[in-house]
């Protein structure tokens, strides 16, 4: 495999662990980047541009600036924009969300606050009636579907992950805060100022750069230190169960959508279709940390002390497993390993992820066509991560 890019001396393990994915681990295309302190550290990329390369699909190879649908690591891009609402004194993280969305306060979400909101805890991860891919993208239809939704557990007292209808909840917020979507949001105010190749709702102009996702081999060989987390029979059984919280939960679109299709990779869905370069969401968490190549940080000290605190954990109602989330990012923990105690991000299900930790200055992004059956601890994110640990400690 002729791995492409630069690493800077010291840094070498993760080439070695970005080639062992390759070799070992089924890896099809992808990228790693990152950054210590501000600076770029490593930036690598291989493969080929579509998962499926060499066989229907051409076998154009990855590229410096190809990028790929990210999946829930939007989730932690998306996350930073409340943040610096508030950040500037637009949004009250503990008001209750129905001040800047009437609609909202149906069925006893009255009381749900913006925390809650973000920490996932608001009761509302499925849906009665799924949404159609049509419905889904349609900023109305989707934030009225949510807002009109009874929460399945008291707001509050319970979190569980809410994988799609994050993207709603999300949007709808921002939009009533600010009168922008949340695409636009971040297009305006973060990426077009760091010059980041992310996009919540890919432009047709930047199409021709984005690599199609296809399934990865399951490989994982002896004495290579993966994480293995075997899935207890209660998550087997409700990732089964069509009227389980997990199933509903993952199925709030139905038909499931294909994320090759343009009409999702152009939807707003803050929660699911971001697409970016591993470069891009290394930058972007680096930001959060402090300047980037002369550009201003994102976070102001009180704002990046938030986003690495937790609002939620222990047992997560629909991953039902222990999981820690602050407002909108993951947190360091064993169901999502990321490099340490003070990490803070998002993985994508299946591959990508994205992160900031602020006692080591490392901000990391990883970008995969290969998608596996992870959910937030992939093992090639996860062999990466630990080389990078190994990096930072020598």
């Amino acid at each position: 495999m002729d791995v492409q890019g630069t690493v800077a001396a010291g840094w070498e393990p993760v080439r070695d662990a970005f080639l062992r994915n390759f070799e070992q681990r089924g890896e099809r295309g992808a990228a790693v980047t990152v950054h210590r302190d501000g600076e770029k550290v490593v930036d690598l990329w291989a493969g080929t541009k579509d998962a499926d390369g060499g066989e229907a699909a051409g076998t154009a190879p990855w590229t410096a600036d190809t990028a790929q649908v990210v999946r829930s690591a939007t989730k932690g891009v998306a996350a930073a924009v409340p943040l610096l609402l508030h950040q500037r004194g637009l949004l009250d993280l503990d008001a209750p969300v129905a001040t800047y969305w009437p609609d909202f306060k149906a069925h006893g979400k009255d009381r749900v606050t913006v925390r809650q909101l973000l920490a996932h805890r608001a009761g509302v991860p499925v849906l009665d009636r799924p949404l159609t891919l049509a419905e889904a993208v349609d900023l109305e239809t989707a934030t009225g579907a949510i807002a009109a939704q009874a929460p399945v557990w008291e707001p509050g007292t319970a979190h569980g992950y809410h994988a799609h209808t994050f993207s709603w909840l999300l949007s709808g917020l921002v939009h009533r805060v600010t009168g922008r979507t949340i695409g636009r949001w971040v297009a305006d105010e973060i990426t077009g100022p760091l010059g980041l190749d992310l996009w919540i709702g890919l432009p047709d102009a930047e199409a021709h750069r984005v690599g199609r996702l296809g399934p990865a081999e399951e490989i994982d060989p002896p004495g290579s230190g993966a994480l293995r987390l075997r899935p207890k029979r209660s998550v087997t059984e409700a990732y089964q169960d069509p009227d389980s919280l997990t199933r509903r939960a993952f199925g709030v679109i139905d038909p499931k959508p294909d994320e090759n299709d343009p009409v999702y990779r152009a939807a707003e869905l803050p929660g699911s279709a971001g697409v970016a370069t591993a470069r891009a969401l290394s930058r972007f968490y680096a930001a959060t940390l402090g300047p980037v190549d002369g550009t201003e940080r994102l976070f102001a000290p009180a704002t990046l002390t938030l986003a690495r605190t937790e609002e939620s954990a222990g047992p997560d109602q629909v991953l039902l497993v222990g999981t820690r989330f602050g407002l909108g990012h993951m947190l360091h923990g064993p169901a999502s390993p990321l490099l340490g105690p003070s990490s803070f991000g998002h993985p994508g299900r299946g591959g990508s992820l994205g992160f900031a930790d602020p006692e080591s200055g490392v901000a990391f992004g990883y970008v995969t066509n290969g998608m596996r059956k992870t959910v937030t601890a992939d093992p090639r994110a996860q062999a990466l991560v630990r080389a990078v640990r190994s990096a930072t400690e020598a």
